[in-house]
C-alpha cells in the first residue's frame, strides 16, 4: 500500500499597508539605514496599525486568499493551525477566531507557539493529521504582529520585526511528494536569551512591569546569533544528509527571515548558492511565524513539480528545525 504523505496545495500570504522604513526609524531610536541594512538586510517591515487590530486580521485575510485561490470551500475544513506568539488574546486561541471569521464551521482549530519555528512545527503537526488519514483538508497559518511586543526605544530589538500572516493548505497525496521529512528540535536553556519578561502565568502585567517595559520582546543579540547560526546550518545539513541530498539537488532554501548573515551562512553550510535561496528579509523584516509562508508565496510561481525544498528556521525558546519538502505543483 502507498504511504500517504501531506502535500502543500496551496500558499498565499497578507502583509499589512504600512510601510516602515530604517528612514523612520533614525526618527525613533539612534540608529541609522547603512547600520541596519549592512547587520541585518532589512530595509523597512510592514506595521498592523489601527484599533483592536490583533494578528487574526492578518491570518483571516491569508486564509480568505488561501481558500479562493485553492477553489476551497471554508466548510471543507477539517483543521486551523495557527502558529503564533502574538495571539489577539490569552483565549480563546486566534485559530478559533480566525475559522470563525472565514466560515470554517466544520475545522476544529489550536494555537501553537515555537517563535520564529511555530511555522515548522504547525506545519509538521498538521502533517501528521493528513498522514493518519484523519483529515482531507488542513490549513497552517503562520502570522505574527510583532509591532504589539516590540519596545520602539530599544534600538537592538525595534529594527529587526514586522507583521505579517501566511497560510498553506495540506491535502493527503500517495505520489513520492509533500512533507518528506523533518528534524525539528527544542532547548528550554535558551530562554534568559530570548523571550518576554512579563505578562505570563509567572509574572502577570502589574503596574510594575508596565513601567519597566517588560512586555516587550527581549534578546541577547549576540548569544542568540550565535546559536542561530550554528543550530539552523547542522539540522539543515542532517536533513539533506539523511535523505542522501546534495546541494546541486535542492532546488530552494527557504529559511527564517532574521537576519541575512544568518541565511547567508545556513546556505554555505549547505553547499547552496544564493541563487537558490528564498530572501525577502530586506522589504517585511522579522515576522516570526510568517516568515516562511510569506517566502514561500511570493516565490510561488518559481517552484516546479518535483522540487526539492529545505525549509529552516531558528527561533526563541530556544527552537529550531529543518524540514524536507518536494513541491507538489507547477505554476498556476
Amino acid at each position: 500500500m502507498d504511504k500517504t504523505r501531506a502535500m502543500i496545495t496551496g500558499i498565499q500570504g497578507y502583509v499589512p499597508d504600512y510601510v516602515l522604513t530604517n528612514k523612520e526609524l533614525e526618527t525613533l531610536v539612534e540608529t541609522n539605514d547603512e547600520w541596519i541594512l549592512s547587520r541585518t538586510g532589512i530595509r523597512e517591515r510592514r506595521i498592523l496599525k489601527g484599533e483592536d487590530q490583533g494578528t487574526s486580521v492578518m491570518g483571516i485575510e491569508a486564509v480568505k486568499g488561501l481558500l479562493e485561490k485553492t477553489n476551497t470551500k471554508a466548510e471543507d475544513i477539517d483543521l486551523i493551525i495557527c502558529a503564533t506568539v502574538t495571539p489577539d488574546l490569552p483565549f480563546p486561541a486566534t485559530a478559533n477566531i480566525i475559522a470563525d471569521k472565514v466560515g470554517a464551521k466544520n475545522s476544529f482549530s489550536f494555537d501553537l507557539a515555537a517563535a520564529c519555528s511555530g511555522f515548522l512545527f504547525a506545519l509538521n503537526t498538521g502533517a501528521q493529521y493528513i498522514e493518519s488519514g484523519m483529515h482531507k483538508k488542513v490549513i497552517i497559518v503562520g502570522a505574527d504582529k510583532m509591532s504589539s511586543i516590540v519596545d520602539y526605544t530599544d534600538r537592538t530589538t525595534c529594527i529587526l520585526f514586522g507583521d505579517g500572516a501566511g497560510a498553506v493548505l495540506l491535502e493527503p497525496t500517495t505520489e513520492d511528494m509533500g512533507i518528506m521529512d523533518s528534524i525539528l528540535k527544542s532547548d528550554g536553556s535558551g530562554e534568559p536569551f530570548l523571550h518576554m519578561k512579563a505578562g505570563g502565568s509567572r509574572r502577570p502585567a502589574t503596574h510594575d512591569t508596565v513601567e519597566k517595559r517588560e512586555h516587550f520582546a527581549y534578546q541577547e543579540g549576540a548569544t542568540v546569533f550565535k546559536f542561530a547560526v550554528t543550530n539552523m546550518a547542522d539540522v539543515s545539513a542532517e536533513v539533506m544528509e539523511r535523505n542522501g541530498l546534495k546541494g546541486d539537488d535542492v532546488a530552494w532554501l527557504v529559511p527564517h527571515q532574521a537576519n541575512k548573515r544568518i541565511i547567508d551562512a545556513t546556505a554555505n553550510r549547505m553547499g547552496i548558492g544564493p541563487e537558490k535561496v528564498m530572501m525577502n528579509i530586506e522589504r517585511y523584516g522579522n515576522t516570526t511565524a510568517a516568515t516562511i509562508p510569506l517566502c514561500l508565496w511570493e516565490y510561488e510561481k518559481q517552484l516546479k513539480k518535483g522540487d526539492n525544498l529545505i525549509l529552516a528556521a531558528f527561533g526563541g525558546g530556544f527552537t529550531w528545525g529543518a524540514t524536507y519538502v518536494k513541491w507538489a505543483y507547477n505554476p498556476k
